[in-house]
């Protein structure tokens, strides 16, 4: 009797759902990330940052990658886009971050006025999307001026004294009070540009001081540089939008956002500047956009 024995076809191993990530893999990620470090290349400029650019976009397994190696540097990806390239930001404990103290020896800003060049940033980024579509809107662009810029900050100081002038506020606060407040007068009594008999912009002025910050800003690839007049004129970036949208939600953004400070959108300073006047004490580190 012939037993009968069934022949079935041999079971064939499953492919794995994710492929084996390969070194190349890695570098090419690495690569990418690479690229959103250096805030000024620009995509369209360099085919191998828009063919990982289009990688990115079309293989979610290496966006996933991509992501892992800017996390584990410390950066947030803020965008990946070809406008804008592998935008990313630095998270507190990266080493990428940002300091206040790496800005001041960077801008060589004497220590105690690092308060206001805190508030220059502020100041050049509620200018430059002064309402919300223009920062919801991937389309915009802004535009700033350094005069502008000062003019702005004067008129929101102005607006700020008669506010306390109205409640009844204590016209001297105390040097731990926190937000605009404590800052307004400081600002007020700087001098514009300086006492030079050239009337040149003196480092320590209100000019001068919101000139180091666009020149940081140009460096870091925020802004860029349209031409010299009213102190310097400057157009908004990809980049700087979507840092400007990350930072939005602060607390000293939104107190000078709702002043309804007329915004100087073309970049011309029409608000007028304050009399100048004496220097006070400054409050150290207090809202300022940069990591503590």
């Amino acid at each position: 009797m012939t037993e009968h024995v069934e022949w079935s076809e041999p079971e064939t191993a499953a492919a794995p759902a994710n492929p084996a990530v390969t070194p190349a893999d890695a570098a090419d990620a690495a690569r990418l990330v690479a690229f959103g470090l250096q805030p000024k290349l620009q995509p369209a400029r360099d085919q191998e940052y828009t063919g990982l650019l289009r990688r990115y976009r079309e293989d979610p397994p290496f966006a996933r990658l991509a992501d892992a190696v800017a996390a584990g540097l410390g950066l947030i990806v803020l965008e990946v886009s070809p406008r804008a390239g592998m935008a990313v930001t630095a998270a507190e404990d990266s080493v990428f971050a940002v300091r206040m103290g790496d800005y001041a020896r960077r801008t060589s800003a004497d220590g105690s006025d690092r308060f206001l060049h805190g508030l220059a940033h502020l100041a050049v980024a509620a200018l430059a999307f002064p309402r919300a579509e223009d920062l919801a809107d991937d389309g915009y662009i802004g535009r700033v001026s350094v005069n502008g810029v000062d003019a702005f900050v004067r008129q929101a100081c102005r607006r700020l004294e008669e506010r306390a002038e109205r409640t009844g506020e204590n016209t001297d606060p105390a040097t731990d009070a926190p937000g605009l407040e404590a800052a307004w007068r400081i600002w007020a009594r700087r001098s514009a540009t300086g006492a030079t008999k050239d009337a040149r912009r003196l480092a320590g002025s209100t000019t001068g001081i919101v000139g180091k910050a666009v020149a940081f800003l140009t460096d870091s690839g925020f802004l860029q540089r349209t031409g010299d007049d009213h102190g310097g004129t400057y157009r908004t970036t990809a980049r700087y939008q979507l840092q400007v949208r990350d930072m939005a939600g602060s607390a000293a953004m939104a107190e000078l956002l709702e002043l309804g400070v007329v915004p100087v959108t073309d970049g011309t300073p029409t608000l007028l500047p304050a009399e100048d006047g004496d220097d006070l004490e400054l409050v150290a580190d207090a809202g300022l956009p940069f990591h503590a």
